[in-house]
């Protein structure tokens, strides 16, 4: 078991530190096409075979409730930057695809995010990246 004290310590400084990232790094959405989550749901469907995800894949992906999503994809339906179908595997399911619009305005978003992020996070060398990276999976993990 380690220190009860320097575990709450470093929590309090890793919420903090996300905290104050995410908050100047809202930003980036400011007058942009995208809100941030819909560039998240972006993210996952760009990422995916033919722009195409299961709806469990984008939910399980999100910080938000499962109906959440769902209403965010249907809005992002009516405007154009997803089509939705049912999943032929899974008959609860549901496939979400990128559209041509929507993987463009992911993509303009995505350059100026990506400075952004790459910016705040110069702080830390590449060593200290990569230790982040294993540390933030690690607690992830358990």
């Amino acid at each position: 078991m380690s220190d009860r004290k320097l575990a709450l310590t470093a929590w309090e400084t890793l919420f903090r530190a996300q905290h104050e990232i995410f908050t100047e790094m809202s930003t980036d959405f400011d007058g942009a096409d995208l809100s941030a989550a819909e560039y998240d749901v972006l993210l996952t469907v760009t990422r995916c075979a033919s722009h195409t995800a299961r709806l469990r894949e984008v939910t399980a992906n999100m910080l938000i409730s499962q109906p959440s999503v769902s209403r965010l994809v249907d809005r992002m339906v009516a405007r154009g930057l997803l089509e939705k179908c049912p999943d032929p595997e899974d008959g609860r399911g549901s496939l979400v695809h990128a559209t041509e619009a929507g993987t463009r305005a992911f993509r303009q978003l995505a350059t100026a995010h990506g400075r952004s992020i790459a910016e705040r996070m110069s702080a830390l060398d590449d060593e200290e990246l990569r230790t982040l990276t294993t540390l933030t999976e690690k607690l992830r993990a358990r």
